[in-house]
C-alpha cells in the first residue's frame, strides 16, 4: 500500500514536496489550484518539480481544479472552465503524473431549476476530460462528492457513468461518502460494488454533518471497518491523507494509524 499526502494550493509547490518527502510519504497529490499550483504556474516550474520528487523517490498523482464550473449555465464560465482542466491534465502528463483525480461537475446558482440541462452539460464536460486524459496516457479518475450536488449521487449513476466510460476509475473519498445518514454503509457500498473501479482513495475524518478534513480517528468514521473492507477486495493501491490541520505531524499519524489498521486487519501495508 502507498500512503500520499495532498498539498495545500496556498504553500509554494516545491516546499510541499520537500515537506512530505522528508515525513516519507510515497507521493504527493497535487492539488491544481490557485495560487500557488494552477497549471502555468506547475508548467513554469516543471523541472523543479520533477526534481523535487526524484530527490525524494515520490511518485506524483494530480488532483485536477476543484474551483471551476464545468456545467455552468453560462457557455462562456463553462467553456472556460473546461480549458481549465485540459490545460491542467496536459500539464499533468507533462509531470509525470500516472494519475489525475477530477471532481465532477457541481450544480449552482440557477442549476438547481433546470436540472436536466445541467445534469447534461455535466456528462459533456465529464466525456471531454475523459477523452483529454486518454489522448494524455493519464488514468483518470472520478471523485464522489455529495449527492445533493452533482449527478453521481446515488450507486445507479455511478454504474450508468462507468458503462458510458469503460476506462475511468473511482476515487472514493471516504470524508464525502460518510458526510449525511448512513455514511458508513455508503462508504463500504462504493468499495465492494465498485471494487473494479475503485483506484485511488482519499482519507479523512469527519463527524457526518461536514467535510471536517479530521486526523484519523478524530471523528466518527469506523476506520478499522474501512481497513477490512480495503483488504476483503485486495485494494492495493494509492492512500491520500487529505487532513486539513494546522499540525502537519497529524498527517503522519494518521498515515501510522491506517497502516496499523491495515495490517491487524489482514492487509498488506
Amino acid at each position: 500500500m502507498q500512503f500520499g499526502a495532498m498539498n495545500y494550493p496556498i504553500r509554494p509547490v516545491r516546499e510541499e514536496i520537500d515537506t512530505f518527502g522528508a515525513m516519507g510519504f510515497d507521493y504527493i497529490e497535487l492539488a491544481m489550484d490557485p495560487p500557488e499550483a494552477h497549471h502555468e504556474n506547475l508548467r513554469a516550474q516543471s523541472e523543479a518539480i520533477q526534481e523535487g520528487l526524484a530527490r525524494h523517490q515520490m511518485g506524483l498523482i494530480c488532483h485536477l481544479p476543484t474551483f471551476v464550473s464545468t456545467a455552468d449555465l453560462t457557455a462562456s464560465i463553462r467553456s472556460a472552465s473546461r480549458r481549465e482542466i485540459r490545460a491542467s491534465i496536459e500539464v499533468a502528463a507533462r509531470l509525470g503524473a500516472r494519475r489525475a483525480v477530477l471532481h465532477p461537475s457541481y450544480m449552482n446558482g440557477m442549476a438547481c431549476n433546470v436540472p436536466a440541462l445541467y445534469e447534461g452539460y455535466a456528462r459533456e464536460s465529464l466525456a471531454e476530460a475523459v477523452r483529454c486524459a486518454a489522448h494524455e496516457g493519464i488514468d483518470l479518475c472520478l471523485e464522489n462528492l455529495f449527492p445533493q450536488l452533482t449527478p453521481f449521487g446515488a450507486m445507479d449513476d455511478w454504474d450508468r457513468c462507468f458503462a458510458c466510460h469503460p476506462q475511468l476509475g473511482l476515487t472514493l473519498d471516504i470524508g464525502h461518502a460518510n458526510i449525511g445518514p448512513d455514511g458508513m454503509m455508503r462508504i463500504l457500498t462504493f468499495i465492494r460494488r465498485f471494487k473494479g473501479r475503485l483506484r485511488h482513495v482519499h482519507v479523512s475524518d469527519n463527524l457526518g454533518c461536514r467535510d471536517d478534513h479530521l486526523p484519523v480517528g478524530e471523528g466518527q468514521i469506523d476506520f478499522p471497518a474501512v481497513a477490512a473492507a480495503l483488504n476483503q477486495i485486495g485494494y492495493q493501491e494509492g492512500l491520500t491523507l487529505e487532513i486539513f490541520t494546522h499540525n502537519r505531524d497529524d498527517l503522519v499519524r494518521s498515515r501510522d494509524r491506517m497502516a496499523a489498521m491495515l495490517a491487524s486487519a489482514g492487509g498488506r501495508s
